[in-house]
């Protein structure tokens, strides 16, 4: 399954209208509250232009990228972890993504209405934050008692452990800052998985801002910046309506378009490479003349687990990888070339893939 993302936000800030362009999948776009009341799900292509290039080398019969999933969720408002709005079905359905992409409202327009009243997008990152906080505290405060109780009642290791990590959570989210910020070891980190926690997860901004704001950005984008600067986070600029213009366009009509705009990518795209750098996504290729496929997977992964990301067999019964760069190949112009420059090896259990790396693996079931 590919890796996703929940878009969310307060009501009218731009989210709907993002996930139609990024997705060509037509959610519901409205300006009132709650026009998106299911979670629409779109699967995207990740843009590398090493897999084109790729292609153009070995000539494989087809070529399949790879994805992200995106998730435009309901509008959030102030007390939906009380139950307000649509409250626990939006907290529900965040919950399963990996990631969070917060969409802020930085632009002014009289016609669209803003939930608050008015463009405030520190006010309205502070809402959202608060909610999802105040959302985990509950889940943690509730297992906390729980496990006190066990813990003082026994002395099971497994249980004073989960005690212990609670106890840190708890820590934090009463002082107002993110589950992430927790200092949980590695063991700690694991155990808090089942809590799947929304504040845990990574988080980046996308500052949803008018033409006049795109290239230089505006006071609310400053605003939106500064704050992510301080939480270790990140900021894309999309302009929500021109991204709609540009989903439409064909392709050389966009390159076209954005060369006028001053743009040399779509802003989606640059939201997707966000979204993996947050992640810590890399991607590495197969290649062969059958097929050249790009896979995903998290930064640090060694052969054996880039090899389970195709089949579970081909990482049960791993053997080895043959392996080289991607970039090797675009030097030297074919497989044959780069092994006979010696840059073609064969790696073990304990190789960590590298982003670009093209992989062949031998395995035995």
């Amino acid at each position: 399954m590919p890796l996703n993302c929940g878009i969310v936000g307060l009501p009218n800030v731009g989210k709907s209208t993002i996930f139609n362009a990024l997705t060509s999948a037509k959610a519901q776009a409205a300006n009132y509250p709650f026009c998106t009341i299911d979670p629409n799900t779109g699967v995207v292509t990740v843009p590398d232009e090493r897999l084109a290039k790729i292609s153009e080398l070995i000539k494989p019969k087809s070529l399949v990228p790879t994805t992200m999933e995106f998730i435009d969720i309901a509008g959030l408002v102030e007390g939906a972890s009380k139950g307000e709005g649509l409250g626990n079905q939006f907290l529900g359905h965040i919950r399963a993504t990996d990631a969070v992409c917060h969409v802020v409202r930085c632009f002014d327009d009289p016609e669209v209405i803003h939930v608050a009243g008015g463009v405030n997008p520190l006010h309205d990152i502070d809402i959202i934050n608060t909610e999802l906080l105040l959302a985990d505290l509950d889940t943690v405060e509730k297992r906390h008692t729980k496990v006190e109780r066990s813990a003082k009642a026994g002395n099971d290791p497994k249980i004073k452990a989960e005690h212990a990590m609670l106890q840190k959570l708890l820590m934090v989210l009463n002082a107002g800052k993110p589950a992430r910020t927790a200092d949980l070891t590695d063991d700690e980190k694991i155990l808090s998985r089942d809590l799947f926690l929304i504040t845990a997860k990574p988080q980046l901004y996308v500052a949803n801002v008018d033409e006049s704001g795109l290239i230089d950005g505006n006071a609310h984008t400053a605003a939106v910046e500064k704050r992510a600067e301080e939480e270790g986070s990140q900021v894309v600029r999309i302009c929500g309506a021109l991204e709609s213009e540009i989903a439409q366009l064909e392709p050389s009509e966009r390159d076209e378009f954005l060369k006028d705009m001053g743009l040399s990518e779509p802003g989606l795209n640059r939201l997707i490479h966000s979204a993996y750098r947050l992640l810590d996504l890399i991607t590495y290729f197969t290649a062969g003349v059958q097929e050249v496929r790009a896979w995903t997977i998290r930064r640090g992964t060694k052969a054996p687990g880039a090899a389970g990301v195709i089949h579970s067999d081909f990482e049960k019964g791993f053997i080895k990888a043959d392996c080289y760069a991607s970039d090797d190949l675009f030097t030297y112009g074919s497989e044959q070339a780069v092994k006979e420059k010696g840059l073609l090896r064969s790696e073990g259990k304990e190789y960590v893939v590298k982003d670009g790396d093209i992989l062949f693996f031998k395995f035995n079931v």
